[in-house]
């Protein structure tokens, strides 16, 4: 069966040899014409090699140094604007979309009630300024009037110490005229008995005649004499005893002096805490009207802000108030765009940012405007992976970790003056191209180049 099948075939091949239409002829005749021909045999060869060294240099020279990537947007500042104080909105100024410029009054709080209150401030000031006057005023009046204190009572202790002293010499005085007189009693006591004696031996004597009554009479005379006398001397001792009394209560009286002007003096020695205290509350009135003063800045400010203003210059966006609302601080009331302060920021591989640094060229495809070109350079490049500044980052577990291609944020500026008829908005989805060329066509490297 084998050699039946090997014959056929040859059979075949001399058919289809002889048949110039055959297939198989038609091939070999073509083989034939080829082989005949070098020029073509080399245009076979050369012309693929052609292609791959221009496909080479075409990459090397737009391509090769080039990172891009459509993961990239337009981000900006979106500015919030808050109520700092509450209260009802009684105007709204601006809406949605609206170029607004800094300083512009956006929305109005009713200010009836913060400009009471800063007329409430104002008249405390005002209470508290006078009361610090008086008590300023109050401090060189209390030290001179507690200097003359001091001096009076000093004086008047000094004069009660010499009424003392007086009286006491007046008593001794007393004392020393009633010893005296007491001296003089008994002596005329004597004296009187002595006559008295005298006058009983005369009245015997007498009564046997055996003395005159001459001799009688004048012994009656020197006993009345003698009487007058002691009760004489009696009387000066009473008087003297009374003068003796006096000058004792003048030196008590006296004494009573020293005593008071004692305590006014200790009283006036307190002056130096007087003046200590007069000058604490001085002080203390001050301070209460530098409260007083903050309260009517305080209140200066609440009324200020009663005008809420745009910060800067932008568009208005989110607007979240309406008139008649009842606004708390710290509420969103609505946001100002600056269309004039954008970037890009593009997201580009890890794998992307070998020869990636900041100064160098950007380009800036925008889908909205079709693709339109803007210029700008490499700012800066994220410290971190976008990744690691998502909410959950990734932790990939031990034994369960693959490898993925992270992405880090590379901000772009835009250049000033480009196509400003167009302008760009935060969010915009763009494509970020990078020309990574020699350092020395595209800048110098900073410390943010990774």
């Amino acid at each position: 069966m084998a050699n039946q099948a090997r014959v056929e075939s040859e059979r075949r091949d001399k058919e289809a040899q002889n048949n110039p239409e055959s297939p198989i002829s038609k091939d070999q005749n073509s083989r034939t014409r080829f082989t005949g021909r070098p020029v073509a045999k080399w245009l076979f060869v050369l012309v693929p090699l052609a292609l791959v060294v221009l496909g080479y240099f075409v990459y090397e020279r737009y391509f090769a140094d080039r990172e891009s990537t459509d993961d990239a947007q337009i981000d900006g500042h979106i500015n919030p604007m808050a109520a700092k104080i509450s209260g009802l909105v009684v105007a709204i100024n601006v809406d949605d979309n609206q170029l607004v410029k800094a300083g512009t009054v956006v929305v109005q709080i009713d200010p009836r009630d913060y400009q009471v209150a800063l007329d409430r401030a104002k008249a405390d000031l005002a209470a508290l300024q006078a009361g610090s006057t008086a008590a300023n005023t109050q401090v060189p009046i209390i030290s001179t009037t507690t200097t003359t204190q001091i001096s009076s009572a000093s004086a008047s202790l000094q004069q009660a110490e010499g009424a003392k002293a007086a009286a006491q010499k007046d008593v001794d005085a007393a004392r020393a005229r009633y010893n005296s007189a007491e001296a003089r009693v008994k002596e005329a006591q004597a004296s009187y008995t002595k006559a008295s004696q005298d006058l009983e031996r005369m009245k015997l004597l007498v009564a046997k005649d055996e003395i005159s009554h001459q001799q009688y009479d004048a012994a009656v005379a020197a006993a009345d004499a003698a009487k007058a006398a002691y009760d004489s001397a009696q009387a000066g001792a009473q008087e003297a005893a009374r003068a003796a009394e006096a000058a004792q209560a003048r030196v008590a009286e006296a004494e009573g002096k020293i005593a008071s002007a004692k305590a006014s003096v200790a009283a006036a020695q307190t002056a130096p805490q007087q003046v200590a205290v007069s000058r604490s509350n001085a002080k203390s009135a001050i301070a209460r009207v530098e409260q007083a003063q903050a309260a009517v800045a305080q209140a200066e400010l609440n009324l200020s802000y009663t005008n809420i203003t745009a910060a800067i210059d932008g568009v208005v966006s989110q607007r979240k108030v309406e008139v008649g609302q009842y606004v708390q601080p710290g509420q969103p009331l609505l946001a100002v765009v600056p269309l004039y302060d954008i970037w890009v920021t593009a997201n580009f591989k890890e794998s992307q940012l070998k020869n990636m640094y900041p100064g160098q060229k950007a380009v800036i495809s925008v889908d909205a405007y079709g693709g339109r070109e803007y210029e700008g350079h490499i700012d800066s490049i994220a410290a971190a992976t976008g990744a690691k500044f998502s909410l959950l980052p990734p932790e990939n577990a031990t034994g369960n970790y693959v490898k993925v291609v992270q992405r880090v944020p590379v901000k772009i500026v835009i250049d000033k003056g480009m196509d400003e008829l167009h302008p760009l908005r935060p969010g915009l989805s763009v494509e970020a191209t990078v020309y990574t060329g020699p350092p020395q066509s595209q800048g110098t490297k900073s410390a943010n180049t990774p």
